[in-house]
């Protein structure tokens, strides 16, 4: 069966059907002198996708497009593969995978890295919800692949396939090494897979990212631009060529004027008395005494009508029966609300000598409620009873002081860990 697929050099997406074809033992030939940017937008290519996206696989029954559909198309040719598992449950497994590895995984790699090199709008609170969104599935991931070695069963599948590919342009591009730490069996997966034969066969040699591309500044030009077409006519013709040129130090126009980060709604609130970080360097660095130095300083700082407090509860606790799946659930919150680090403070404690474990946890939130943007952003709040503290009330100020401090035993039970967003 004659095979051709239509890509540019180096499109992980193309990678995806072209690793499936060595699992599966078919040929595919490549599309001679694809130019990205020219063959895509002739008339031939739009006739096989209309809006002209790659890759498009060419068959003798017709056109494919969609690179995970390609890729289907691929690993089902022959059917004496377990590119999807041994049997229904482990089909609808890899099919579940490469949802996940699609709207979890590369939708917020690419929407990471390619605004970075122009392409799109960059603006650094979407590239902050951006990281927050690919960390929250790689800590789904890494807690899934603790206990496995592949995604689905105990051989490689197409799950595999595309979520290597994916993550492929994470690992090559802008996930450093002291981004993928954190996710140790992510690291441990990607690797094993990338030096699979087959796998290195189309990826070649990977080398990780040893930076984040910086920003690429598109719109100075278009800037400088602007301005000149907007002088008046006057002024244009005092630089007639028929002049001669002066040498003039680096204008000032050539520098656009630095734009204002967008406003957080939180950034609009009235000033406050209580400075967040100070209360964050306090807690740090005291060692000694905590009670009366740290604890009494926080009282000291806080402001209720620049901050709230909240304690917050997990809903499902009866679930938590193995410590160390509950304390990366615990890490994997904390690694989500990074997007509110500027405005948040919080505890919170891990309790129970077996399990089920109780996860229970304090919150300091600049403005009088629990910000808008944390509670659309960050899924597991919903995940939580959430409760705001009556610093009024002597017996929730109480608690709040054991909370902060890591008191053990807190509420009679002894504490399997405690964990501190700052």
């Amino acid at each position: 069966m004659a095979l051709t697929l239509h890509a540019g050099n180096g499109n992980k997406n193309a990678f995806k059907a072209l690793i499936a074809a060595e699992y599966v033992g078919v040929k595919i030939g490549l599309a001679p002198n694809f130019e990205m940017g020219v063959t895509n937008k002739s008339p031939e290519f739009l006739n096989m996708n209309p809006i002209g996206k790659v890759p498009v696989l060419e068959t003798p029954e017709g056109t494919v497009f969609e690179s995970n559909a390609i890729a289907r198309y691929v690993a089902r040719l022959k059917g004496d593969n377990t590119l999807f598992g041994f049997s229904l449950i482990d089909c609808a497994h890899v099919e579940q995978w490469i949802d996940f590895s699609s709207l979890e995984i590369d939708i917020n790699i690419t929407r990471w890295y390619f605004p970075r090199l122009g392409y799109g709008l960059y603006l650094p609170p979407a590239e902050e919800a951006t990281i927050a969104g690919l960390k929250r599935g790689l800590v789904a991931l890494n807690l899934h692949l603790a206990t496995n070695t592949y995604l689905v069963g105990h051989s490689i599948t197409l799950a595999d396939i595309i979520m290597t590919c994916n993550l492929y342009l994470g690992f090559a591009r802008c996930m450093t090494k002291d981004f993928t730490k954190e996710f140790p069996h992510v690291e441990r997966y990607f690797w094993t897979m990338a030096n699979q034969p087959k796998v290195k066969k189309i990826l070649g040699e990977v080398k990780q990212a040893d930076a984040v591309p910086p920003v690429v500044q598109t719109n100075k030009k278009v800037a400088h631009a602007k301005e000149q077409k907007q002088k008046p006519k006057e002024e244009v013709k005092r630089k007639e060529p028929a002049k001669p040129k002066v040498e003039e130090p680096p204008a000032a126009e050539e520098e656009e004027a630095p734009k204002p980060k967008p406003k957080n709604s939180l950034d609009l609130l009235p000033p406050s008395k209580m400075i967040l970080d100070d209360w964050k360097r306090l807690y740090s660095n005291t060692k000694t005494n905590f009670r009366e130095v740290a604890i009494k300083g926080f009282w000291d700082m806080y402001d209720p009508e620049g901050y709230s407090l909240w304690f917050c509860e997990y809903k499902y606790n009866e679930e938590n029966t193995v410590s160390f799946v509950t304390l990366n659930k615990v890490t994997g919150f904390l690694q989500r609300m990074d997007l509110a680090r500027k405005y948040a403070f919080g505890k919170m404690l891990i309790i129970g000598e077996n399990g089920p474990f109780k996860v229970k946890g304090l919150w300091l939130f600049r403005g009088p409620e629990i910000p808008k943007f944390v509670m659309d952003e960050c899924y597991d709040m919903e995940l939580y009873e959430w409760t705001k503290v009556d610093i009024n009330d002597e017996a929730q100020r109480e608690r709040v002081n054991t909370m902060i401090e890591d008191q053990e035993p807190f509420e009679g039970e002894p504490l399997l860990d405690a964990k501190c967003f700052k």
